[in-house]
């Protein structure tokens, strides 16, 4: 513990927002890094509690040694906190940019948790920026080649693992870069390409291949000794809506994707510019919907969630250390209401009719109220329907599990839940084949999936060994 009254001593202070005016006129990063003093000032306010919840399952998938590390950081051996965060997270600026921290949720600070994010997020750059990354190049060869199918979150934290074990490993991904949804699920302002691409470098220093624009064939099980499947979970959930195939409505991770391939290449393929945009979804996705849309030049931008508004303060079933089921207001709602002076989402509603122009596009909406009933249905109120102007509709109601072209060739089926859980829990369906990341747990969090890809290469890298 570097300061005993570390946390009364000093306030908690976040990296702050750039103003939204500023941020607004591009996609650079959404944040302001705060200097070292002030981060060796932040990590000494972690207690080093007898019982730390942050790295427990409730705080960190990942178990990271957070008040380990802190305690190193508020003595500026930043190298040495960064060796130790290391240790069990394999990709930091990937964590620090876009986890929600479980672990400040869990903090016994509450409130006023210690800024673990922004505190690991500083040392992975710090690292970067000194030197201090280099390639780690196993020092021996398995003579093992594995196969990763899928370059997401989950297919690069077991690579990484299956590399620093020794086996050689290659990454198959069907777009034409990789990084999964780290490349073109998160907009650019929420997580800049540039560091997917420096970490993608990395990696390739240390002697992993990446085949992309190439989709995983039942052959890679012939021609390598173990392939592990991370093909997330990319169907997503339709709109029951008559017209939802109409030009103009389209999925959140399509436009999500065409957004950053605009911004990547300069040529733009979807845009929301001049366009009443509505969102049906109020998640994280529905989010990252809103602030590209405000950065592409709509007119206006709305969302809407079927739900109901969560509280503002815990419910007694939703004690500490749980993660808090509250409301929150996220970066794009943020500039929404600077933009258009008000909260962009529209609660217990959803799309009854999509209203079509002349030439079939999509031109409005038809939204209708939603009560729940005491059986937990959904129902449309009466005399509750409203229309709206709405130029593109995006979906942002979920995933229902992994693409069943993946399962039909694998010869694969999934559960009812549309995830390829074996039944005895593991990560491994059988023979050599494993499984990973959202196409085995469901849609989840970047920081899960890393956890369960690591999971998965132990399993795989221990069924190897035990075949010597």
């Amino acid at each position: 513990m570097g300061i005993a009254t570390g946390f009364l001593d000093t306030p908690r202070q976040e990296n702050p927002f750039r103003a939204e005016g500023e941020r607004l006129k591009d996609f650079e990063d959404l944040h302001i890094r705060r200097p070292p003093e002030a981060r060796h000032a932040q990590a000494s306010r972690c207690m080093n509690c007898g019982v730390p919840f942050c790295q427990s399952d409730f705080g960190c998938p990942l178990h990271n040694l957070i008040p380990e590390w802190n305690d190193l950081l508020c003595r500026g051996r930043e190298r040495e906190a960064l060796e130790r965060l290391l240790r069990t997270a394999p990709f930091p600026e990937f964590t620090g940019h876009v986890c929600p921290a479980l672990c400040e949720k869990a903090c016994n600070l509450e409130a006023e948790a210690v800024t673990n994010r922004d505190n690991e997020l500083y040392l992975i750059e710090t690292g970067f920026a000194r030197g201090w990354m280099k390639p780690r190049v196993p020092a021996f060869r398995t003579g093992r080649r594995i196969a990763v199918a899928g370059s997401g979150p989950s297919g690069l934290a077991a690579a990484d693992l299956l590399n620093r074990l020794g086996h050689q490993v290659t990454v198959f991904e069907k777009a034409d870069r990789p990084g999964g949804l780290l490349m073109y699920g998160i907009p650019n302002m929420k997580l800049p390409k540039d560091i997917v691409e420096r970490r993608i470098r990395l990696m390739e220093a240390e002697g992993i291949r990446f085949r992309l624009n190439t989709e995983a064939d039942p052959e890679l099980r012939r021609e390598y000794d173990a392939v592990i499947l991370c093909g997330g979970s990319r169907r997503p959930r339709p709109l029951n809506a008559e017209h939802a195939d109409a030009p103009g409505v389209m999925f959140a991770v399509d436009y999500l994707t065409a957004a950053t391939k605009s911004l990547l290449s300069g040529k733009a393929e979807v845009s929301a510019e001049g366009k009443h945009v509505v969102v049906v979804g109020g998640g994280d996705t529905g989010n990252d919907c809103v602030g590209t849309a405000l950065r592409q030049g709509c007119a206006s931008a709305a969302q809407l969630e079927m739900m109901p508004a969560p509280p503002a303060e815990r419910g007694r079933n939703n004690p500490w250390p749980e993660w808090p089921r509250i409301l929150r207001t996220d970066y794009g709602q943020m500039e929404a209401a600077f933009r258009q002076d008000g909260d962009p989402r529209i609660y217990e509603t959803t799309v009854k009719r999509i209203l079509t122009d002349g030439t079939g596009a999509v031109s409005g909406l038809e939204t209708v109220r939603l009560h729940r009933t005491p059986e937990g249905r959904f129902e449309p109120v009466p005399g509750s329907e409203r229309t709206m102007a709405c130029g593109l509709l995006l979906i942002a109601a979920g995933f229902i599990g992994c693409e069943e072209r993946t399962l039909e060739r694998f010869a694969l089926a999934a559960d009812a839940r549309g995830r390829l859980m074996p039944e005895d829990g593991s990560h491994h369906p059988g023979g050599n084949l494993f499984c990973a990341g959202d196409m085995r747990t469901g849609q989840s969090l970047v920081v899960r999936a890393l956890a369960d890809g690591r999971d998965a290469a132990r399993e795989a890298d221990a069924w190897l060994r035990r075949q010597d």
